[in-house]
């Protein structure tokens, strides 16, 4: 019997390279583009834009045990009659051979109530920092989920021109034999002809609209522009959406954006308290070792107190607080009002689509389908002529276009009603 087993070295080797070999692919994983989930799990933990938003959030938080904090100590070293006159002898700076040396600590601490404020107002900067992670978040995956249903539509676009472009060129053959049998003018075979070559100029235009929606996808996940995408996958079905005013309690609950400037609010109203709260003096303790040369050691102890005798200038930074307070309550009623008003805009489209999808799949397709049957069937009998069969055709293939169109303009709405009320009830 012939020996297969192979030297312990050679075998070793195939089984690296084949690890190897292996390892881009499982590196890789699936290919991105099939569905939207993948796209949006991708850009979570590789996109830099976000990346950048989740870092300057961690650094907010990160700032509130700075702001309740006291302040550094001071040490202070004093040397008394550095020049030796009371005691004869030469300037020196060394402690100890002076005539007094006094080691002295400092501790400043703020009035009562201000590190508190300064906790509440960093933590409430720190609540607007993750609101706006968020709200960054939910821009980043409605852009993902736009970008991908352009490119899931061009695709479905480019299916439907081939199909269209098979059609035409079913025409041609049937046109041209039956134009051999004297059956049809030659003007005929030529407009089939023509309808191919502007069919297949649709198709390049097309094909280019996907590429750019492939572009634009890949840039949004931080990749290259030309890495590959799988084709898309159908998506869910579209759902019927609650009424408009239960979106809009959803959408003041749970929006990022509103939330960020809610916390706002809360800021800077803990930063107007702070400010009147520089109306109480801060002050210092200080712990003085006096050590004199030649004599016994002793400690003093220090009170320092801020004396607020700039009332102008506390009484400017009084009003500026409080006009930012101001600012913030009318921001957060701004941004309410403007998703308000996109919401009622996001949901106007949605149902306008979904009432259009509706009416194209269960109306106008089904006759567009039977008209075209009923158009070939009389022209293959020759009761009808070419341009009949052709209108018919074209009517087809823009129904289904119409028939995407509408479903990509609902997608969208819908991708723009989950950004601002997140996720639908």
């Amino acid at each position: 019997m012939t020996d297969l087993r192979l030297p312990r070295g050679l075998l070793a080797t195939s089984v690296l390279y084949a690890l190897l070999s292996a390892a881009p692919a499982l590196a890789d994983g699936p290919m991105l583009g099939g569905s939207v989930d993948g796209l949006i799990e991708h850009a979570r933990l590789h996109n830099p834009a976000f990346a950048a938003e989740r870092a300057e959030a961690e650094a907010a938080r990160e700032r509130i045990e700075p702001a309740g904090a006291l302040p550094d100590p001071a040490f202070q070293i004093e040397l008394m009659d550095a020049t030796n006159t009371m005691r004869g002898g030469g300037t020196t700076i060394l402690p100890g051979e002076v005539g007094e040396t006094r080691y002295r600590v400092v501790q400043s601490f703020p009035a009562w109530g201000k590190r508190e404020l300064d906790v509440r107002a960093a933590t409430a900067r720190a609540g607007r920092a993750d609101a706006g992670r968020e709200a960054v978040w939910l821009e980043l995956s409605a852009s993902i989920k736009g970008a991908w249903l352009r490119y899931y539509a061009a695709d479905r676009e480019a299916v439907l021109n081939r199909d269209a472009l098979r059609l035409l060129q079913g025409l041609e053959e049937i046109t041209l034999s039956r134009y051999r049998l004297g059956l049809l003018p030659q003007q005929a075979v030529l407009r089939a002809q023509r309808e191919i070559t502007a069919q297949r100029l649709s198709l390049v235009a097309v094909e280019q609209r996907r590429r750019t929606a492939a572009a634009a996808l890949n840039a949004l996940l931080a990749r290259a522009p030309n890495s590959p995408l799988a084709a898309p996958a159908e998506p869910a079905p579209l759902v019927d959406l609650p009424p408009i005013d239960q979106l809009l309690t959803h959408t003041r609950d749970r929006n990022p954006l509103l939330a960020a400037e809610a916390a706002g609010v809360e800021a800077a109203r803990f930063e107007r308290d702070r400010t009147w709260r520089d109306r109480y003096p801060d002050f210092s303790i200080g712990l003085t070792n006096n050590r004199p040369r030649g004599g016994d050691p002793s400690w003093d102890v220090m009170f320092e107190v801020m004396i607020p005798l700039q009332q102008s200038a506390r009484r400017a930074r009084e009003r500026e607080a409080t006009y930012m307070l101001t600012a913030a309550d009318a921001r957060r009623e701004a941004v309410e009002a403007k998703l308000q008003g996109e919401l009622g805009s996001a949901h106007a489209a949605y149902s306008a689509g979904h009432d259009s999808l509706r009416l194209l799949r269960g109306t106008l397709l089904p006759q567009a389908e039977a008209t075209r049957d009923a158009s070939r069937s009389a022209f293959a009998a020759g009761s009808v002529d070419f341009d009949t069969v052709l209108e018919a055709e074209r009517q087809l293939v823009a129904t289904r276009l119409a028939l995407l169109q509408a479903e990509l303009d609902a997608r969208l709405a819908l991708t723009e009603l989950e950004k601002i009320a997140g996720e639908l009830p």
